[in-house]
């Protein structure tokens, strides 16, 4: 190992991903770097805030929408230990029981059915997030515990320290953030890499952590943050917040 190469340790060092010599190497090393003491405690900080990421609580809102949708339900009757008899008049049965009886019972089955079918589609959505959140967290450590991961720092305007680490082997980058204001309502901030000249989307950060970088980043020069609308932008529309080059 070069002494140069000793600086991109960081990642891996925090994911405990190094062999013993490495480990011993980069440990002495940190009582005399402080740029890679402040490295290792960003890192920590990520995944510290990654590990929650990966499950999550249901949104508030959940519980009122079930007890909302529970009151349209309507209630069965009780069970009864023998079969009720059907009243007559006159020897006869009442014109009208059956089909008032059959009307309850599929109101029932239909009420019953749209409320099961609403709790399924927000079990698939929550697991849906649940994968995404488990996919983004797997890029993330593999990218800071690659062995050609590089590291750029920057500064935001609005005052967010950021960085950026990225593995052209893998062809991959990630983005933290820290000190990230909250955006005003309707809004949220967008990722941009700069390839050839153009800004091409790479991505949302909505608040401070690390995010991965949709797009091609080995071909990219320079990373940029905008303030966008809450869907996003085909190309920035505001003054960037940060362009700041790729780390090479």
């Amino acid at each position: 190992m070069n002494a140069s190469d000793i600086h991109i340790l960081a990642g891996a060092y925090v994911l405990d991903a190094l062999d013993a010599e490495e480990a011993d190497s980069f440990t002495r090393h940190l009582a005399r770097c402080e740029a890679c003491r402040r490295e290792v405690a960003e890192f920590r900080a990520t995944t510290a805030r990654l590990a929650g990421a990966a499950a999550k609580e249901p949104p508030a809102t959940m519980k009122q929408r079930t007890m909302e949708a529970v009151t349209g339900v309507r209630q069965l009757p009780p069970r009864l230990s023998t079969p009720p008899v059907t009243k007559t008049i006159g020897g006869r049965l009442r014109r009208g029981a059956w089909p008032l009886g059959l009307a309850a019972a599929l109101a029932t089955a239909v009420s019953f059915a749209g409320l099961t079918g609403w709790q399924y589609r927000e079990a698939q959505q929550a697991e849906h997030r649940t994968q995404q959140a488990e996919q983004s967290l797997a890029t993330i450590s593999g990218v800071l515990a690659a062995s050609d991961a590089r590291t750029a720092h920057g500064r935001a305007t609005n005052g967010a320290f950021t960085t950026v680490v990225t593995s052209a082997r893998q062809n991959l980058a990630v983005f933290t953030a820290t000190g990230l204001p909250a955006p005003a309502p309707g809004r949220t901030y967008q990722l941009w890499l700069q390839q050839d000249g153009v800004m091409r989307s790479a991505g949302f950060i909505h608040e401070d952590g690390t995010v991965p970088l949709h797009g091609d980043p080995g071909t990219a020069t320079a990373i940029g943050l905008t303030l966008e609308p809450d869907e996003g932008s085909r190309r920035p529309t505001t003054t960037p917040l940060l362009l700041m080059e790729m780390p090479t």
